[in-house]
């Protein structure tokens, strides 16, 4: 498996550190690995593997543990034999009812370093975070960036197009990667991870009774994304298709799919007055290569997947993103990280004078200097007016 570089990057500055490391995203992104890969930078610098304990409370020798007082008991007992600082790696935390607490005692009890993971948002949301308010930090991982995926198939990066047009059908699931010639396996795989997902993730934790309903909104998400979406539209189409859902129900299972990283809600700002629109969010897909296995369309929406691919990086590279409403326009992303800010139009190619003229013509009237930027597939420099052009693939692999 590759390093996962800017994850570890990320994590250093805090290891040894009176800080929970809390690593977070959808099944199967990595997220073990990294805490294996965490274990092997501890050891480099001179970590004994004895005073390492790891727990994973999806396997069934953990069911035992899975109330936290339990779980405090054990890891007190294993802390006790141990020489020195221990290091706690405790993977899908979320699984342990209230492990808030036991985490928090342990923190201010013994000398440990610890580093969790969980595939749920709801790890950090409402009473949980207030118990370990200030005493954490979260790492979010996501699947293979395009670099990542080139690295991980041993790619010599003299056919880009084709193995790009491969990630943009298979997603960037890590496992893929050792399977990515087999359609067939790859189909299975991310089938699997949807199942995983859904049923495990989203079906049991809020005991889903309407499975069909569910599977027909994150198809519709799926479908619609880069466009805005609202619970009345969805209802609409639902009726179409012969199916009736309350609002509240709709807008519930939304939240659902992104609390388990399924999808990630995009808000919709106001360049001049930055004011947040409160309706026909967007939403994109963690992993496209889901989609694919939803739809069985990535090949005949490449704007979309190209659209969706962009987010990914841009939260991946750290920025936090919003789509801008300027005047009656509308940019894809306004990307923003402390003092970095910069905009990006999205699109597969600058075919035609009115394709060109309404992807930079976006930028009319935004009197900042920020870095405004036009993303496509085309090869050649095409930016104008001190809008830049770039070429997508590019853009991905820059450093």
């Amino acid at each position: 498996m590759i390093k996962r570089t800017i994850y570890l990057n990320q994590i250093e500055p805090f290891i040894d550190k009176d800080i929970i490391k809390i690593i977070t995203g959808i099944r199967r992104s990595g997220k073990s690995v990294l805490l294996q890969q965490i274990q092997t930078e501890l050891v480099k610098r001179g970590k004994k593997q004895a005073n390492f304990i790891y727990m994973n409370f999806e396997n069934l020798q953990y069911e035992a543990l899975l109330d936290y007082r339990e779980l405090n008991r054990e890891l007190v007992k294993r802390i006790g034999q141990i020489d020195g600082k221990a290091y706690l790696f405790l993977d899908e935390i979320q699984k342990v009812a209230s492990w808030e607490k036991t985490i928090n005692s342990l923190r201010a009890s013994y000398d440990c370093d610890i580093y969790i993971t969980g595939s749920n948002s709801q790890l950090l949301s409402g009473e949980l975070a207030t118990e370990i308010a200030g005493r954490y930090v979260e790492i979010k991982v996501y699947p293979f960036s395009f670099a990542e995926f080139l690295e991980a198939i041993n790619s010599d990066r003299q056919n880009l197009d084709r193995d790009f047009a491969t990630y943009m059908e298979l997603g960037g699931m890590p496992f893929l990667t050792l399977i990515y010639s087999d359609q067939q396996a790859c189909n299975t795989y991310l089938q699997d991870i949807y199942s995983s997902v859904v049923l495990k993730d989203i079906v049991d934790r809020h005991a889903i009774r309407n499975v069909d309903l569910l599977q027909r909104i994150t198809s519709y998400l799926s479908s619609e994304i880069g466009h805005p979406i609202s619970a009345t539209g969805i209802s609409k189409f639902l009726k179409n298709e012969h199916r009736t859902s309350s609002i509240d129900t709709i807008l519930d299972y939304i939240s659902y799919t992104c609390d388990a990283y399924l999808f990630t809600r995009v808000l919709r700002t106001h360049l001049q007055g930055k004011q947040t629109l409160k309706v026909n969010d967007k939403y994109y897909i963690t992993d496209h290569g889901l989609r694919q296995t939803m739809l069985d369309s990535n090949q005949q929406n490449i704007d979309q997947i190209l659209e969706n691919i962009v987010f990914i990086e841009l939260l991946r590279r750290g920025y936090k993103v919003s789509v801008g409403i300027n005047d009656k326009k509308e940019i894809d992303f306004v990307a923003q990280k402390g003092n970095d800010k910069r905009y990006y139009q999205v699109t597969y190619i600058l075919g035609s004078q009115t394709t060109i003229e309404r992807e930079f013509g976006a930028y009319d009237g935004i009197a900042d200097n920020y870095p405004k930027y036009v993303l496509s597939m085309d090869k050649f420099d095409m930016s104008r007016n001190g809008i830049i052009h770039q070429n997508i693939i590019d853009f991905l692999l820059e450093e």
